[in-house]
């Protein structure tokens, strides 16, 4: 099983890249969690999707944000944003689907957690605060058979950097931003990138111009898995094709593929 991490940047501006990355692939991609729709669910191309064999659950926002979850496998069950306080659910960041059996399947969850800002502003409050319902959040199924996935918008390491005194206490790269990012996987998740080649590190983002050709970008995307997820898990890869392919423009972010036997 191949499970999939992408933000999009806009599914509809990056829809004719993606199709053609699937098919450059082969078609080998089972599962694909998509971040940063900017779309609302009814504008989502799920017509396509389905014609490659993808069942999809949308919890879009018009212009902002937005995750889907596209699967050639069964979904017994779907939880979209926190659920409780309908509040942090404005901004549609997260979603849940139980893939296989409920009971013997593998929890999967996609996420595009906040930008942020500079320390003190707003949203940086809002990243910080995020963070801490996120965790309490995924205190709930570390015991599961469970991937996380997506864009968390924390470098976790300076290795993760092109250049960390350039970058140092900027968005991505602050202590606090770092810890609680460490917060989530102090739960009983690991970086899974980080545990499969510990002495590596492989961007996934990039600003748009000339830095996806000279390399300067951050790692931002993330698969975590729990103990037992970490178990049937086999390979991490970074995709450049999509982000190298200049025409349609592409997203700034790289697919960040899992594989794992389910």
């Amino acid at each position: 099983m191949k499970i999939c991490s992408f933000n999009v940047n806009s599914i509809r501006a990056r829809l004719g890249l993606l199709l053609d990355w699937l098919k450059h692939r082969g078609d080998d991609i089972d599962v694909l969690c998509l971040q940063e729709l900017k779309t609302v669910d009814e504008g989502f191309p799920i017509s396509e999707f389905h014609e490659l064999g993808y069942h999809c659950e949308l919890y879009g926002q018009k212009g902002f944000n937005g995750v889907a979850i596209c699967s050639r496998l069964p979904v017994a069950s779907v939880i979209k944003g926190f659920g409780a306080d309908p509040e942090w659910d404005k901004q549609r960041r997260i979603m849940q689907v139980r893939l296989g059996g409920a009971a013997d399947g593998i929890t999967l969850v996609n996420v595009y957690a906040p930008h942020g800002g500079e320390r003190g502003s707003e949203k940086y409050d809002y990243k910080l605060q995020w963070y801490e319902r996120f965790q309490s959040y995924l205190s709930t199924i570390v015991n599961d058979t469970a991937f996380i996935v997506g864009d968390f918008n924390v470098a976790r390491y300076d290795s993760d950097v092109y250049d960390p005194v350039y970058l140092k206490d900027t968005v991505a790269t602050m202590p606090e931003e770092r810890r609680a990012f460490e917060g989530v996987i102090e739960l009983g998740f690991t970086d899974i990138f980080s545990h499969i080649y510990p002495d590596k590190s492989q961007y996934t983002w990039w600003a748009y111009g000339a830095a996806i050709w000279k390399d300067q970008g951050m790692r931002i995307d993330y698969a975590l898995a729990t103990q037992q997820a970490k178990g049937v898990t086999s390979d991490i890869v970074v995709d450049l094709w999509p982000r190298r392919k200049k025409t349609p423009t592409p997203s700034d972010h790289a697919p960040l593929i899992v594989q794992a036997a389910l």
